[in-house]
């Protein structure tokens, strides 16, 4: 290579460089702070009177320009090892460009049961959610930290069940995460205490905006709640209504919300969950009216 040839080398690796550099910023720069999902409870009411069909959960979330989704198991519940059914799901989605985010999974016993038989078979009951999950494309599936007992004795019989739970959907590739849901669940600090225990990557939370009410008369504030649970979050879940410690409830400040999220690195989905199908469009726009501020803050 003479000194011209290697000079012009150079100089157009130089300036390729560059072009790749600036392009890799800019494709950064654009990269939204969180994602935006529709969670198939807030069209609950909707689809129990038979107004909508699970199956057209995809389509109302694409015409609401919200392009992932988060599948509550009960609406399919007898679904759940049907590969004809789960292959119409993926298929309604796939064609509208919407990703499968995760499966909320109810009603398949208590993960914390203190009886080992009984435990052990909720573990059990929950390998056809994350076999669905897999098939979807979905990350995970939620399950539920139901136990009995002192706040000690729930903690080992929850990160019991969860431990074992986790190692099976690890094999899978999908993870298992928590939500606030009630019990003791709802208590940030009992529940950061069971994912240290658990101390597994594929076991996270899915910290809900507005499910801090432990029981009658005992509540957390929703935003020292969720800090707590981000450590270990690979979702949210977005509710209109917060708690203060005083078990009174007030409109969410998106805003102040968010900012909790994002200071924490998420940058994942964060799920909408109020609002029914006339609300979902208002819903979106307040998230990304946050989103926004944050991005130019």
């Amino acid at each position: 290579m003479t000194p011209t040839t290697r000079r012009r080398f150079l100089t157009t690796s130089a300036l390729a460089a560059g072009a790749f550099t600036l392009r890799a910023r800019a494709e950064k720069k654009t990269e939204p702070l969180f994602k935006i999902s529709l969670a198939q409870w807030t069209l609950v009411k909707e689809i129990h009177s038979g107004k909508i069909d699970h199956l057209d959960f995809p389509k109302i979330a694409a015409d609401n320009q919200i392009f992932a989704v988060e599948y509550v198991n009960t609406f399919f519940m007898n679904k759940a090892k049907d590969q004809k059914y789960l292959a119409e799901m993926k298929k309604r989605a796939t064609d509208l460009g919407v990703t499968s985010v995760l499966i909320m999974c109810d009603r398949e016993g208590k993960i914390g049961d203190p009886d080992d038989k009984k435990r052990a078979q909720t573990v059990d009951n929950h390998r056809k959610w994350i076999d669905a999950a897999k098939f979807l494309g979905c990350h995970a599936i939620r399950v539920n930290a139901g136990s009995q007992g002192s706040w000690q004795e729930q903690a080992k019989l929850a990160a019991d069940g969860l431990a074992r739970l986790t190692e099976i959907g690890d094999k899978h590739g999908i993870n298992v995460i928590v939500e606030n849901h009630g019990g003791l669940s709802s208590n940030p600090a009992w529940l950061a205490e069971v994912m240290k225990t658990v101390n597994h990557p594929r076991c996270g939370t899915l910290p809900d905006t507005g499910n801090f009410r432990i029981k009658d008369g005992e509540t957390c504030d929703s935003y020292h709640g969720v800090d707590q649970l981000m450590p270990w979050a690979k979702g949210v879940s977005i509710k209109n209504k917060v708690w203060d410690n005083h078990g009174n409830q007030a409109d969410l400040d998106h805003l102040r919300m968010m900012k909790i999220v994002v200071n924490h690195g998420f940058h994942g989905h964060c799920g909408i969950e109020y609002g029914g199908l006339s609300g979902i469009s208002q819903a979106r726009e307040q998230l990304e009216k946050a989103r926004a501020s944050l991005a130019t803050s």
